[in-house]
Formats: structure tokens, sequence, C-alpha cells
């Protein structure tokens, strides 16, 4: 691992490259395919009048889900449900109405089509993962027969949809900020440097996340010493940090990013469910029973802190920043993990099922790519 060399799809399911690595297999292209790639075919209508997609409600719709996880190959055993027994599917039937319009069905050839010789980049923890898996998923059962490769190193997982020249890629982030080691000191979490962007900062989509591990403490936790305003702490409040690391991310963006040719996409908070005083059910200390999402538009809990922070940080930013505010349509779906139907037979109330949540979020992913040219 680490020479970037290409590899199929099964090669690289087999790699374990710390903790994220998101493969697929490489399939055959029909005639059609090449065609396709460039054809000036009509784009589906779009509703360009919605105040706020974010705002609404789960409604059950029998279309769904949008594919066959089945028919997926190489979903990540955290996140595929069906293959690990989940017995009920009634999670998989819900589809998000905003209150305002409706949301265009994702449709893959548009989607490739809108990003052609382009490149998304997912930059995160294992919730860029369960997006990125999601996304690859609606785009490949979307178009089972279009040439897809696969790239990897211990960093970045890259698939290329050969024919329509568009790579769907991950970059492992845990912090966004930087992790460096520092001689006689150990590991140290540098809320003021942020060195990846150098990497970053030429792709044509970003879409960030941050979260999940800044509360992480023990044996996992990936750093020993936090380094802020050029003093270094054994630890400090890590609210805190998270927004001066986010903040250290927000000026990166004025500075270093062009908008005009790169857009920059913030993943809100993903919430998990431990805690059924959060939607009304005090003892419940994990998802394993929920099998419907929460009626209505109002989570019973409050939003999490950390999605407060996201937006403070955000409202700083001079240039152009898309929040897909993903955290309440989320908390709705106390239904929608893993739970214990995961390959490490493990309480997962944190992840979400592929086929399930996650499609959504790709839907308003695409949404915004849509309605913004």
């Amino acid at each position: 691992m680490g020479s970037g060399k290409q590899r199929s799809y099964s090669e690289l399911i087999n790699v374990g490259i710390i903790v994220i690595c998101s493969c697929l297999f490489v399939v055959n292209s029909d005639s059609d395919a090449d065609a396709d790639a460039g054809a000036k075919w009509r784009r589906p209508p779009v509703e360009r009048s919605c105040a706020n997609a974010y705002e609404g409600r789960w409604v059950y719709d029998e279309s769904y889900p949008l594919y066959d996880s089945s028919t997926c190959p190489n979903i990540r055993k955290e996140f595929d449900c069906n293959e690990y027994g989940r017995p009920d599917h009634l999670y998989l039937k819900y589809r998000w109405q905003p209150d305002n319009c409706d949301l265009p069905r994702f449709d893959a050839k548009d989607f490739l089509w809108r990003l052609s010789s382009k490149k998304i980049m997912f930059i995160g923890d294992s919730v860029s993962l369960n997006q990125m898996q999601s996304l690859l998923c609606l785009l490949q059962t979307g178009l089972p027969n279009t040439n897809i490769i696969g790239q990897s190193n211990d960093t970045i997982t890259t698939v290329i949809f050969e024919d329509y020249d568009v790579s769907v890629i991950l970059f492992h982030s845990l912090y966004l900020v930087d992790i460096q080691v520092v001689e006689n000191v150990g590991r140290v979490l540098k809320l003021n440097s942020l060195k990846d962007g150098n990497i970053w900062k030429n792709i044509d989509v970003l879409v960030f996340n941050t979260w999940l591990w800044w509360y992480r403490r023990g044996p996992k936790q990936p750093w020993d010493y936090v380094e802020f305003d050029n003093k270094i702490l054994k630890d400090m409040d890590r609210m805190d940090a998270f927004r001066q690391g986010l903040t250290t991310w927000a000026k990166w963006v004025d500075s270093d990013v062009d908008t005009t040719k790169t857009r920059v996409i913030f993943q809100g908070v993903s919430p998990s469910h431990y805690n059924g005083t959060e939607w009304d059910e005090p003892g419940v200390t994990n998802c394993a029973n929920e099998k419907q999402p929460i009626v209505g538009s109002k989570y019973p809990g409050s939003l999490p802190e950390a999605a407060l922070v996201v937006k403070d940080v955000l409202r700083t930013i001079k240039k152009p920043v898309h929040l897909l505010d993903i955290t309440t349509l989320s908390q709705l779906r106390k239904d929608a993990h893993p739970s214990s139907f995961n390959g490490f037979k493990a309480m997962d109330c944190t992840h979400w099922c592929v086929a399930g949540l996650p499609d959504t979020w790709n839907q308003l992913l695409y949404t915004a790519l849509v309605n913004n040219g």
C-alpha cells in the first residue's frame, strides 16, 4: 500500500488503509457508454424555488429505496445492514419531503454528466466514508455498465468513472487540521495548522466533515498533546478545540480556495442515537429496537452543540460555502443505523445503513450542485 498504483475494486476491498477504504470493482462498459458521456441530452427538471430543502419530514414511499443494496458490490461491512441480517426493511421506505419543494430523484447519468472531467473529494472521517459509499452505490446501480477503476494509497481512495472522466475521492482526515509528531513531545494535534489544504484546494468539489473524533479519549485517541497559539497543552476543552480547528479550516477556505473554480461544501454534524431521552424514550440506551422515523419535522431533543459551532464558524467565511445541513433530518432517523447488523456485530448507532439515510444526503448534495450550476 502507499504506491498509489492502479487496482481493481476487488483488490482494493481487501486492503485496510488506516480506518477508511472505499472500494468497488471493475465492470465492463457497453457500446453506448462513450456516447452517453458526451451526449447533449435534456437535464431533468429541478425545483429551484425551495427556500430550505433541509426543513421537512420523512414520508413513506413504496418506490424506495433508490437501489437494491445487494446489487452494489463491496459495501463496507460496517454499513451493509441487509447483508448482515437486518430483518426489518421499513427503514428503507422513507423519502425526505422538504416543506417547500420536491427533491429531484437522484439521476446517476445527470450527476456524472454535470461533473464530467471533474473531481469530487470527500474529506473527513468514517462518516465521510459512509456518504461516499452511498454515492458510489447510487452511481453504480444507476449506470451498471459503465467502466469503473480504483486507485488507493494510505490516505486517499479514488474511484474513477472512466466513461465520464469523473473521480470520486475519499481523503481520510479525522480533524482536518494536522497531527504531527514532535521530537521529545509526541503526537501533537495542531489546531492552527492545515497543511493538507495544498492537496485539496484544486479539486472541483470539496465535501468536508469533522466531528466524530473530537471527543475521543483513551487508547484510540490519535494524539498525545494539543497545540494552540504556540502553546502545547496536555488537553483542553474539546468543544473549544473543535471550534478553533474549524476556524483554522475556515480561514484556509478564505485565503487559499478559489471558489470560482472549486465548490466548497461542509457536511453538517451527523447525530448518533444512544440516549432515548432525546426522542422521548427514557431508559433506551441505543437504537437496537428502532424501526421507524420520528413523525413530523421536530426532533424532541436539541441540536448538538457541535452543529451550532459549525454554523457559527461558517458565518465567518467570506467566500461561498454550502452547508449540507443534515443534522435535524438525520436526528429524526433513529431507525436508520446499523445497530448490531454489521460485520462486527457491535452496537453502532453512529453510522448509517447503506442503502439508507446517506442516500438522502447525496440527493441533497446532488440538488445543491444542480441548483448552483
